[in-house]
Protein backbone atom coordinates (compact mmCIF):
# COMPACT_ATOMS: atom_id res chain seq x y z
CA UNK A 1 0.00 0.00 0.00
CA UNK A 2 2.92 2.36 1.01
CA UNK A 3 4.81 1.78 -2.43
CA UNK A 4 1.48 2.62 -4.15
CA UNK A 5 1.17 6.16 -2.32
CA UNK A 6 4.73 6.74 -3.19
CA UNK A 7 3.50 6.18 -6.60
CA UNK A 8 0.57 8.22 -7.02
CA UNK A 9 2.09 11.23 -5.30
CA UNK A 10 5.46 10.82 -7.50
CA UNK A 11 3.32 10.89 -10.64
CA UNK A 12 1.20 13.56 -9.34
CA UNK A 13 3.87 16.14 -8.55
CA UNK A 14 5.79 15.09 -11.81
CA UNK A 15 2.72 15.89 -13.60
CA UNK A 16 2.48 19.33 -11.74
CA UNK A 17 5.62 20.05 -12.87
CA UNK A 18 5.22 18.95 -16.20
CA UNK A 19 2.34 21.15 -16.60
CA UNK A 20 3.64 24.43 -14.80
CA UNK A 21 6.71 23.86 -16.85
CA UNK A 22 4.77 23.76 -19.98
CA UNK A 23 2.24 26.88 -18.85
CA UNK A 24 5.72 28.73 -18.00
CA UNK A 25 7.61 28.48 -21.69
CA UNK A 26 4.10 29.04 -23.79
CA UNK A 27 3.53 32.49 -21.19
CA UNK A 28 6.96 33.80 -21.27
CA UNK A 29 9.05 32.08 -24.06
CA UNK A 30 12.06 30.56 -23.93
CA UNK A 31 15.85 31.23 -24.90
CA UNK A 32 15.90 28.05 -27.06
CA UNK A 33 17.75 29.48 -30.41
CA UNK A 34 17.29 33.11 -29.54
CA UNK A 35 19.56 36.02 -31.16
CA UNK A 36 20.31 38.64 -28.40
CA UNK A 37 22.08 41.77 -29.90
CA UNK A 38 21.98 44.25 -26.98
CA UNK A 39 18.14 44.72 -26.07
CA UNK A 40 16.85 43.27 -28.72
CA UNK A 41 16.15 39.48 -29.05
CA UNK A 42 15.24 37.70 -32.31
CA UNK A 43 14.22 33.99 -32.48
CA UNK A 44 15.21 33.44 -36.34
CA UNK A 45 13.41 29.75 -36.58
CA UNK A 46 10.42 30.39 -35.80
CA UNK A 47 9.36 31.16 -39.21
CA UNK A 48 11.30 27.97 -39.99
CA UNK A 49 10.34 23.54 -39.92
CA UNK A 50 12.96 23.74 -36.86
CA UNK A 51 10.56 25.76 -34.80
CA UNK A 52 11.58 24.23 -31.22
CA UNK A 53 8.36 22.79 -29.34
CA UNK A 54 8.31 25.75 -27.24
CA UNK A 55 8.09 28.14 -29.46
CA UNK A 56 5.47 26.45 -31.64
CA UNK A 57 3.66 26.04 -28.82
CA UNK A 58 4.19 29.90 -28.03
CA UNK A 59 2.64 30.59 -31.48
CA UNK A 60 -0.04 28.42 -31.17
CA UNK A 61 -1.29 29.93 -28.06
CA UNK A 62 -0.62 33.78 -29.13
CA UNK A 63 -2.15 33.25 -32.47
CA UNK A 64 0.95 35.07 -34.17
CA UNK A 65 2.20 34.72 -37.45
CA UNK A 66 6.12 34.56 -37.51
CA UNK A 67 8.07 36.12 -40.43
CA UNK A 68 9.27 33.11 -42.64
CA UNK A 69 13.45 33.08 -42.73
CA UNK A 70 13.47 33.86 -46.24
CA UNK A 71 11.36 36.87 -45.70
CA UNK A 72 13.37 38.44 -42.76
CA UNK A 73 12.92 38.50 -38.87
CA UNK A 74 11.26 40.56 -35.60
CA UNK A 75 13.55 41.42 -32.91
CA UNK A 76 11.64 42.16 -29.63
CA UNK A 77 12.87 44.98 -26.82
CA UNK A 78 11.26 44.99 -23.70
CA UNK A 79 14.40 46.73 -21.78
CA UNK A 80 17.03 49.42 -22.34
CA UNK A 81 20.29 48.77 -23.15
CA UNK A 82 20.81 48.93 -19.52
CA UNK A 83 17.81 46.05 -18.48
CA UNK A 84 15.45 48.51 -17.16
CA UNK A 85 12.41 47.62 -18.05
CA UNK A 86 10.52 50.36 -20.72
CA UNK A 87 7.73 52.22 -18.79
CA UNK A 88 5.55 54.15 -20.59
CA UNK A 89 5.73 57.07 -18.50
CA UNK A 90 9.19 57.86 -19.17
CA UNK A 91 10.76 59.11 -22.31
CA UNK A 92 12.91 56.93 -24.13
CA UNK A 93 15.08 57.47 -27.29
CA UNK A 94 15.46 54.64 -29.80
CA UNK A 95 18.46 55.65 -32.09
CA UNK A 96 21.49 54.92 -34.44
CA UNK A 97 21.07 52.96 -37.47
CA UNK A 98 19.49 49.31 -38.23
CA UNK A 99 20.80 46.56 -40.05
CA UNK A 100 20.87 46.38 -43.81
CA UNK A 101 16.89 45.64 -45.01
CA UNK A 102 15.22 46.54 -47.94
CA UNK A 103 12.45 47.50 -45.35
CA UNK A 104 11.87 47.82 -41.92
CA UNK A 105 8.57 48.95 -39.22
CA UNK A 106 8.86 49.62 -35.84
CA UNK A 107 5.92 49.06 -33.70
CA UNK A 108 4.91 50.17 -30.03
CA UNK A 109 3.07 46.71 -28.04
CA UNK A 110 1.40 45.99 -24.42
CA UNK A 111 3.03 43.43 -23.16
CA UNK A 112 -0.36 41.58 -23.87
CA UNK A 113 0.99 41.74 -27.50
CA UNK A 114 -2.00 44.67 -27.98
CA UNK A 115 -1.01 47.99 -30.35
CA UNK A 116 -0.88 50.66 -27.21
CA UNK A 117 -4.23 52.50 -27.74
CA UNK A 118 -3.33 56.56 -27.91
CA UNK A 119 -5.37 59.65 -29.58
CA UNK A 120 -3.16 59.85 -32.77
CA UNK A 121 -3.81 56.19 -33.79
CA UNK A 122 -0.14 56.18 -34.46
CA UNK A 123 1.34 52.76 -33.44
CA UNK A 124 5.06 52.69 -35.33
CA UNK A 125 7.51 53.75 -38.16
CA UNK A 126 8.29 52.44 -41.11
CA UNK A 127 11.62 52.87 -42.72
CA UNK A 128 10.39 54.64 -45.44
CA UNK A 129 8.49 57.19 -43.22
CA UNK A 130 11.18 58.17 -40.81
CA UNK A 131 12.87 61.05 -40.31
CA UNK A 132 16.50 60.95 -40.62
CA UNK A 133 20.11 62.81 -39.94
CA UNK A 134 22.14 63.71 -42.85
CA UNK A 135 24.17 60.64 -42.13
CA UNK A 136 21.32 58.48 -42.17
CA UNK A 137 20.88 57.39 -38.76
CA UNK A 138 17.35 58.57 -37.11
CA UNK A 139 16.47 59.14 -33.50
CA UNK A 140 12.68 57.95 -32.24
CA UNK A 141 11.66 59.45 -28.69
CA UNK A 142 8.88 57.22 -26.98
CA UNK A 143 6.86 59.44 -24.09
CA UNK A 144 3.71 59.79 -23.27
CA UNK A 145 3.62 63.64 -23.99
CA UNK A 146 3.79 64.93 -27.37
CA UNK A 147 7.63 65.29 -28.90
CA UNK A 148 8.91 66.91 -31.84
CA UNK A 149 10.39 64.43 -34.93
CA UNK A 150 9.58 61.05 -34.92
CA UNK A 151 7.51 60.77 -31.76
CA UNK A 152 6.20 57.41 -30.98
CA UNK A 153 2.98 58.04 -27.91
CA UNK A 154 2.68 55.54 -25.40
CA UNK A 155 -0.71 56.13 -23.64
CA UNK A 156 1.30 56.34 -20.19
CA UNK A 157 0.64 52.53 -20.40
CA UNK A 158 3.57 51.32 -17.58
CA UNK A 159 5.11 48.64 -19.28
CA UNK A 160 5.75 48.23 -23.42
CA UNK A 161 7.34 46.16 -25.97
CA UNK A 162 8.55 46.99 -29.06
CA UNK A 163 8.97 44.96 -32.11
CA UNK A 164 11.69 45.95 -35.11
CA UNK A 165 10.75 43.79 -38.33
CA UNK A 166 13.67 43.65 -40.93
CA UNK A 167 12.39 42.25 -44.28
CA UNK A 168 14.61 40.85 -46.82
CA UNK A 169 17.40 41.14 -44.79
CA UNK A 170 20.80 38.93 -44.38
CA UNK A 171 20.00 39.09 -40.53
CA UNK A 172 19.58 35.50 -39.41
CA UNK A 173 20.59 32.52 -37.70
CA UNK A 174 23.73 32.70 -38.51
CA UNK A 175 23.95 36.61 -36.92
CA UNK A 176 25.95 37.13 -33.25
CA UNK A 177 27.25 40.14 -32.61
CA UNK A 178 25.99 43.78 -33.05
CA UNK A 179 29.13 43.97 -35.88
CA UNK A 180 27.31 41.84 -38.14
CA UNK A 181 23.75 43.63 -37.37
CA UNK A 182 23.99 47.18 -35.87
CA UNK A 183 21.13 47.49 -33.61
CA UNK A 184 19.47 50.84 -32.82
CA UNK A 185 20.03 51.78 -29.14
CA UNK A 186 17.36 52.25 -26.22
CA UNK A 187 17.91 55.15 -23.96
CA UNK A 188 15.66 56.12 -20.79
CA UNK A 189 16.64 59.25 -20.84
CA UNK A 190 13.97 60.77 -18.29
CA UNK A 191 11.18 59.50 -15.96
CA UNK A 192 8.92 61.91 -13.96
Amino acid sequence: MRLIIITLTALLLATAVGVGATWMTTTRGTDIGALTIGAWTARPRTGTADVDPYSRATIVRNGELPIGTGDGVAFTATTDDKKKALDGRCDVIVSGVTPPARFWTLTLYDRKGHLVANSLQRYGFTSQEIVRQSDGTFEIRIASRSRSGNWLPTGGIERYALMLRLYDTPVGVATRTQRDAPMPQIAMVGCP
